[in-house]
């Protein structure tokens, strides 16, 4: 193995097609979208060299600061509650549930392979208030409340969409960071337990230490996942009412293929690129900080 490893030549062998593969499938479109920012047009009625134009139209439109705002508090919202039930829920299958959590982890894990639009038909059902009220709206008439419009406002119609994103991936999350607190040494836990730590302190000083590699890959997994919605946004409301819930993906969708200009389409894309690459490294030098200031102390 060594001596596959130190060779150069088996090296560029085992991962040269590999890396070739996602170059033309990642890299090559990444790079082609750059090109089109400097450019204002289709390639049904050509294209124009317009130089940093659309750069300068995009920081002044206020549909696009409108999508930038909703993508942002969308992101942190549903990162938080994703990443927030996900890890709680693997507490519970690993410190209560333990060998029966099988069964719960599958339930809690089917809205994830659920197709996007029949998860969408659920909750406008749920949600609804005309022709039939919903469940929701049901619950609120019974307990004397007053039914609500959900889709007929943006605050509320961002509430439908952050709880049915939560809802719908959070076995996933379940079932990553499960899968990083399975690998704790248990005697580990028997040492800290022998200590005097138990429930919240066991797991604040051991068990949340211990699993923050996956914890941080999990929230970098969510942020990058949360920023780029788009079919499920498009599913529930359509950026609807008016463009109150349109994230960035749907607003670069619209101009690029809706309004046929692939330039400022591309920039759109290029913002929210840019915007991903931050909160990344952000998050690596914020956990590489903390990690920094435990080992000291």
């Amino acid at each position: 193995m060594q001596n596959v490893l130190g060779d150069r030549k088996a090296i560029a062998i085992l991962l040269g097609p590999a890396l070739l593969i996602y170059s033309v499938v990642m890299l090559v479109p990444v790079v082609w979208s750059m090109g089109y920012t400097v450019f204002e047009g289709n390639a049904i009625v050509g294209f124009e060299f317009v130089g940093f134009d659309n750069f300068i139209r995009m920081f002044g439109d206020s549909e696009v600061h409108s999508a930038l705002l909703f993508t942002l508090k969308y992101a942190l919202v549903v990162t938080i509650g994703q990443v927030l039930l996900g890890y709680l829920l693997s507490l519970l299958y690993v410190f209560a549930l333990k060998r029966a959590s099988g069964i719960v982890r599958t339930l809690v894990f089917f809205p994830v392979v659920m197709p996007t639009v029949a998860v969408a038909l659920l909750f406008q059902q749920l949600f609804s208030i005309a022709p039939t009220e919903g469940v929701v709206n049901s619950l609120l008439s019974g307990l004397g409340g007053v039914p609500v419009d959900w889709f007929g406002d943006g605050g509320s119609a961002f509430i439908v969409i952050a709880i049915m994103d939560i809802w719908r991936s959070m076995g996933f999350y379940g079932v990553l960071l499960y899968a990083g607190l399975i690998d704790i040494p248990e005697d580990v836990l028997e040492s800290a337990r022998l200590d005097g730590a138990s429930g919240w302190k066991l797991v604040r000083h051991v068990v949340l230490p211990l699993s923050a590699p996956v914890l941080v890959s999990s929230l970098i997994f969510s942020v990058n996942g949360t920023l780029k919605v788009f079919d499920s946004v498009l599913a529930l409301t359509n950026g609807g009412p008016g463009t109150s819930t349109s994230p960035l993906t749907i607003s670069m969708f619209d101009n690029a293929f809706t309004y046929g200009n692939y330039g400022y389409g591309s920039t759109i894309a290029m913002l929210l690129t840019i915007i991903c690459l931050i909160v990344t490294v952000f998050i690596f030098r914020a956990n590489a900080g903390t990690a920094k200031k435990g080992g000291v102390a």
